[in-house]
């Protein structure tokens, strides 16, 4: 049988939570959160965080997880929730994916561009750069090395 990650995506307080934990019933299977404040523990407020009862009718993924205190990317979210569904895929054919943050969506169904590692002494420039010359500096930079800008 073949493997479906079913997407349920929209605004805060749109029906997403309640429409996914209905189609996670009815399918027995968990959900995964694809909301960049939601994996944060102290952001409850202002984020319409599944409450305790909407957490304990079906498993929920990456739901207040990280601190805010910790570096956290949508890179990083792409890469532990595309591990999460292989684990997942082992026990259902079927997976509800919900949430308002649609670059974490794209990044989990059609991924993101590869990126070079930046040296810590490049970020340094870079901020240097900005903090002396401000943001238009950096433009021109970027216009310079970057002919599609």
């Amino acid at each position: 049988m073949s493997k479906e990650l079913i997407c349920i995506l929209g605004p805060t307080a749109s029906g997403k939570t309640s429409a996914a934990i209905d189609i996670a019933r009815h399918f027995n299977t968990e959900i995964l959160s694809c909301d960049s404040r939601q994996v944060y523990r102290e952001m409850s407020i202002g984020t319409a965080v599944p409450n305790l009862e909407e957490l304990s009718a079906v498993p929920h993924h990456a739901i207040q997880h990280i601190s805010i205190h910790d570096e956290y990317s949508v890179g990083q979210y792409e890469k532990e929730s595309l591990i999460l569904l292989d684990d997942l895929y082992q026990k259902y054919n079927k997976i509800v994916l919900v949430g308002g943050s649609g670059l974490f969506a794209k990044a989990l169904i059609e991924g993101l561009d590869s990126f070079p590692n930046i040296s810590l002494e490049t970020r340094e420039q870079v901020n240097e750069l900005l903090k002396a010359n401000g943001l238009q500096a950096l433009l021109e930079v970027l216009k310079e090395k970057d002919i599609a800008c």
